[in-house]
């Protein structure tokens, strides 16, 4: 049985719209953020898809130390505030140590566990008790390291810090070197954990699945295949889809060869929407 994740007035889950959590890398700037938001907000509404706004305030596992890692927690969760506020949005970042889950929980509806770090008992925790005493939700990306089954632990922890209101995403599995792989039967064990308060939706994150890590200086990434990787998904039955876009990814500060066009966002949306909507009338 899958439960439902409640992130602001979007719920995850079962029988519920499709959620698509979209947004750029990196926070660049406020008014891209914003622009970027704005223009999908618009398109989700449009298609009766729930939208839930991601950026990133701080990046801290590029490839290099002198690349941009963003405004910062402060700025950041200030231009978060402000587009989530004025655009009536939910909105998503992630989290990168223990003590940053007290700020988070008091402005962010969604708080990410990056993927790397899916394992790491005291950010979970932290994460989990903050979360649970804001009433936000958490969501975990599934490491690469790791196999659906031992996705358990981790949302097991959040358990036991008191938070339940749990997302999973899936952004997928190293094969050898450089190479992440996208298997959809583990991703249905994903779906269908065996927990004792039911398994959480699970959210399919596209464009990280493109990635191409440790070619260079820089990750690289196959974006073009992103809209293949979302429709699979969505037929499989997933519950949300990541997408990271930006108005011109090759000028982007994070993640740029992965990040698809935000002129491509709304064709694809459709795309998505109805691949939904066929499977919902077929249950």
């Amino acid at each position: 049985m899958t439960r439902n994740c409640q992130v602001g007035s979007v719920c995850i889950g079962p029988d519920q719209p499709l959620t698509i959590i979209a947004g750029p890398c990196l926070l660049e700037s406020q008014q891209v953020a914003r622009d970027i938001a704005e223009q999908v907000r618009d398109a989700c509404a449009a298609l009766g898809l729930s939208f839930i706004f991601k950026a990133s305030f701080d990046k801290a596992n590029r490839s290099s130390i002198t690349s941009p890692r963003g405004p910062g927690l402060e700025r950041g969760l200030d231009w978060l505030s402000s587009i989530a506020s004025d655009l009536n949005l939910p909105i998503t970042t992630d989290i990168h140590a223990p003590a940053q889950a007290e700020p988070l929980a008091n402005a962010i509806d969604l708080i990410q566990i990056p993927a790397f770090l899916c394992r790491q008992t005291d950010l979970l925790e932290a994460t989990g008790c903050a979360a649970a005493e804001h009433h936000r939700a958490v969501s975990i990306k599934k490491g690469q390291f790791l196999s659906p089954g031992e996705m358990v632990g981790p949302i097991t922890k959040l358990s036991q810090a008191n938070c339940t209101n749990t997302l999973l995403i899936e952004r997928g599995t190293t094969f050898g070197y450089h190479r992440l792989v996208n298997d959809f039967l583990g991703m249905g064990d994903l779906m269908n954990l065996d927990l004792p308060n039911g398994s959480p939706p699970v959210c399919f994150d596209a464009t990280h699945s493109t990635q191409t890590p440790g070619t260079g200086s820089t990750t690289g990434g196959r974006p073009e295949h992103a809209p293949l990787l979302a429709r699979a998904a969505v037929a499989a039955g997933v519950h949300a889809v990541f997408l990271e876009c930006h108005p011109n990814p090759d000028q982007a500060q994070s993640d740029a060869s992965t990040m698809l066009k935000l002129s491509a966002v709304g064709p694809l949306l459709a795309q998505l929407a109805a691949i939904h909507q066929a499977l919902q009338s077929l249950s």
